[in-house]
C-alpha cells in the first residue's frame, strides 16, 4: 500500500478557514486601505502581546525583519555578529547586508547555536550574536543572555521557526533586544505571502524601525537616512490576525504528531529532545541517522515527501568563503538530518505510513549488516 505524504500542504481545504479568509480580505478590498491598513496597526498589537513584548513592527518578510532589526541596532561595516552554521542563507545575507560580517558558531546535537563555541568567537569587532531557534526549539537562550551581558553585545533572535515556542515560561519573540520572526507561507504563523514583524521593548529601537521600514523617512515624509521599502501589506496582516487566533491549535497538532513519532520510533533512531522547561512547535521533525540518504530515498520512493535543512551549511556557500568561524559539528550533523512530514494537516494514516516505512527501513539495514 502507498499513500502521499506531502512535507507540507499550504492548500485551504476547510470550508470554513477558506470563508473566513475570504471574508476578511473582502473587507479590507472595501476599505481599501491596502497599504498601512487599520489592521497593521492590530496585528501588531496582538503578536506583541502574544510575545510578551512592548512592540512589534510588522515588515515585508523575515529577511527584512533580520535586516532592518540589525540596521535599527546600528550594525555596520567593520562589525561581526556571530550567528549559528546551520540555518538558511537569509540569516547570514542580512547580517552581509548590513555591511557587518557573520561569523560562523558551531552547533550541538539539538541543532541549535552553541554557547561555547560562541564565546571562543568574541572579538572586538563583535556586537550582537544571532541566535537562530531552529526546527521550532528555543535555543539556550539563558546561556546566551549570560554571554551577551558579559561581553556587551547585543542578542538577536530569529524565531522564525519556533513562533509559539516556550522556554522557561518565556515565549518565542521574548528573548533579546530584538527578536525577528518570518511568516511565510510554510511558517507556523503562516501569512499567504511573504511578511515578517520584528519584536522589541526599547521605544527608541521601535522608533528607529518604523522609520527603516518606510524608506528612512520620519513622518512619511522626511529621509533621515538610506534604507528600503519594508512594509507587510494589508492583506497580509489581516490574514495573520485571524490566523493569530487558532495558532495554538495548530501547534498542538503538529504536537500531537511529534509524540506519535517520538512514542513509535524511540530507542530506534536519533529524534528530538525535548527539556522539562520547554515546549516545542515541531516546525519541522528533524531526525538524525548516519543512513540519511538511503532512508530519504527509501521514503520517497513509498510517496513520502521529506525535506534535508539543510545539506549545505552557511558557511559553505560560495558567498561566505572563506568563512570565520567553527563548524565542524554542523558539517558532521548535516550529513545525517531528514526532516519528516509533521504538519497540522497530516492524517493519522499518513503518520502511521511513515513510521511504518521507518521501521521497514530499520529492519531491512539491520537485516543487512548480518
Amino acid at each position: 500500500m502507498t499513500i502521499r505524504v506531502p512535507f507540507l500542504d499550504l492548500a485551504i481545504t476547510d470550508d470554513s478557514e477558506r470563508g473566513n479568509l475570504l471574508q476578511t480580505m473582502d473587507d479590507v478590498l472595501q476599505h481599501g486601505r491596502l497599504v498601512m491598513g487599520p489592521e497593521i496597526e492590530q496585528f501588531e498589537t496582538q503578536v506583541a502581546t502574544y510575545c510578551g513584548r512592548a512592540y512589534a513592527v510588522s515588515v515585508g518578510s523575515g529577511t527584512d525583519a533580520l535586516f532592518l532589526g540589525l540596521r535599527a541596532l546600528r550594525i555596520g561595516h567593520g562589525d561581526e555578529v556571530i550567528t549559528t552554521s546551520l540555518s538558511w542563507i537569509a540569516t547570514a545575507n542580512a547580517i552581509a547586508l548590513t555591511g557587518a560580517s557573520p561569523v560562523f558558531a558551531d552547533i550541538g546535537g539539538d541543532l541549535n547555536i552553541d554557547p561555547v563555541s560562541v564565546e571562543r568567537l568574541i572579538t572586538a569587532r563583535t556586537r550582537a550574536i544571532l541566535a537562530v531557534d531552529y526546527t521550532g526549539q528555543i535555543a539556550d537562550m539563558d546561556a546566551l543572555v549570560a554571554i551577551c551581558d558579559r561581553y556587551n553585545l547585543h542578542l538577536v533572535e530569529d524565531g522564525s521557526q519556533a513562533f509559539g515556542a516556550s522556554q522557561n515560561g518565556h515565549r518565542c519573540g521574548s528573548f533579546g533586544t530584538i527578536s525577528a520572526i518570518s511568516h511565510n507561507p510554510m511558517k507556523v504563523l503562516a501569512a499567504i505571502g511573504e511578511a515578517g514583524s520584528i519584536l522589541c521593548d526599547d521605544p527608541e529601537i521601535y522608533h528607529r524601525l518604523i522609520s527603516l521600514r518606510y524608506n528612512g523617512t520620519v513622518n512619511r515624509e522626511t529621509c533621515t537616512e538610506p534604507s528600503l521599502n519594508g512594509r507587510m501589506d494589508t492583506l497580509q496582516a489581516a490574514v495573520l490576525l485571524q490566523r493569530l487566533k487558532t495558532v495554538d491549535d495548530l501547534i498542538r497538532c503538529r504536537r500531537d504528531n511529534a509524540a506519535y513519532y517520538i512514542e513509535r520510533l524511540g530507542g530506534k533512531i536519533g529524534l528530538p529532545k525535548e527539556k522539562p522547561e520547554e515546549s516545542q512547535v515541531y516546525y519541522t521533525f528533524t531526525i538524525q541517522t548516519p543512513e540519511r540518504d538511503a532512508l530519504e530515498q527509501h521514503l520517497a520512493k513509498r510517496g513520502i515527501e521529506t525535506k534535508v535543512q539543510h545539506r549545505l551549511i552557511m558557511p559553505e556557500h560560495p558567498a561566505y568563503k572563506p568563512a570565520r568561524g567553527e563548524y565542524a559539528c554542523a558539517q558532521a550533523l548535516s550529513e545525517t538530518i531528514l526532516s519528516l512530514p509533521v504538519h497540522e494537516k497530516l492524517t493519522a494514516s499518513q503518520r502511521e505510513f511513515v513510521v511504518d516505512a521507518i521501521l521497514e527501513f530499520l529492519e531491512q539495514s539491520d537485516q543487512s549488516k548480518l
